[in-house]
């Protein structure tokens, strides 16, 4: 969540360098390639033609962090479309050790692109849930409080993981019925219902194994989180942030230390598998293209910007450069 300033400037806790061409989630086909652009899951080179899917992260492989396998933690990190230039524009020039090729998706989906766009928001929710919140067993519950694009994208996740109930916590009704489309059992409007209340009764008391903060607003929700925790029967939960903001979440420790339940945090979408499994689960028919809800084209993206300020209709906007 990044706060406005009247002066023009915002507020944004990630990593960003200004004037910057945005735009980083995308997905396109591969025009030129350089003479060291190996396609990592063949080890040939990238064909010009081929459709690809790009990792916003720009981590260097060299670092400590890097080295140790972490390398949404690079100490050199630049991020496409924060600190370097990005996706809104007819051209961009990559790593090719960022790019993940769209084929596999090309039977199961008439426009690649479209759903190749999603695969980085939804590897950020598949390394939220997954990589750092453990996964789940098949059948045990789910909370995500929040239904942005990371939110509905880790209900599609952890339903197909095979969670037995799954509780979205979202008090705009647009983004509710997209919740509900992409497989969330019951959704709470934590505005005019009890949070605890309405997920004690959903879970007939059992609480969840995982809690997936999505809202960026944890001073807030997170006394519902810590109260379900305590109330419920669960045991050994997890709680997962991964929506940046700058606000401070309140925490009392006697919940987690008598319930055994623990928070992480989750940074990014490199490593782990994660870009791959995604476009894998996606070419087995695991469909995100219901979160995009209108597409436009490049000259309109100034206009809809400002819109999205207010726009509570649409959930994510996708651009298509013809």
């Amino acid at each position: 969540m990044a706060q406005a300033y009247d002066d023009g400037y915002i507020y944004y806790p990630g990593l960003t360098a200004f004037p910057v061409t945005l735009g980083h989630e995308f997905a396109g086909e591969i025009v030129e390639v350089g003479s060291q652009a190996i396609n990592k899951r063949t080890g040939k080179l990238y064909e010009v033609g081929e459709p690809v899917t790009v990792e916003e992260m720009v981590w260097c492989g060299e670092c400590k962090p890097c080295c140790d396998g972490y390398p949404n933690h690079c100490e050199r990190l630049q991020e496409i479309g924060f600190s370097i230039d990005g996706a809104y524009a007819e051209y961009i020039a990559v790593p090719a050790k960022l790019c993940w090729s769209l084929k596999k998706l090309e039977q199961k989906y008439d426009d690649i692109f479209k759903i190749g766009s999603l695969v980085e928001p939804t590897s950020v929710a598949y390394n939220a849930v997954i990589e750092r919140g453990g996964g789940i067993r098949p059948g045990e519950n789910v909370v995500i409080l929040g239904a942005g694009p990371i939110g509905l994208a880790a209900v599609k996740i952890l339903k197909t993981a095979g969670a037995a109930i799954c509780i979205v916590s979202e008090p705009e009704e647009n983004r509710a019925s997209l919740a509900k489309k992409l497989g969330a059992d019951y959704v709470i409007n934590p505005l005019k219902e009890d949070f605890v209340e309405a997920t004690k009764l959903y879970t007939d008391n059992e609480g969840a194994a995982l809690y997936l903060e999505a809202t960026g607003l944890p001073d807030i929700v997170t006394d519902d989180i810590q109260n379900a925790i305590w109330e419920c029967k669960s045991v050994n939960s997890t709680v997962v942030i991964v929506a940046r903001t700058e606000q401070k979440m309140p925490v009392c420790g006697e919940y987690f230390q008598v319930r055994r339940a623990r928070i992480v945090g989750s940074q990014g979408h490199s490593g782990h598998g994660n870009f791959p499994n995604v476009i894998n689960c996606m070419a087995t028919g695991m469909d995100l293209t219901p979160i995009i809800t209108k597409e436009i084209s490049l000259n309109e993206v100034p206009e809809h910007l400002k819109l999205l300020q207010t726009d509570k209709e649409n959930c994510k906007i996708s651009i298509k450069i013809s």
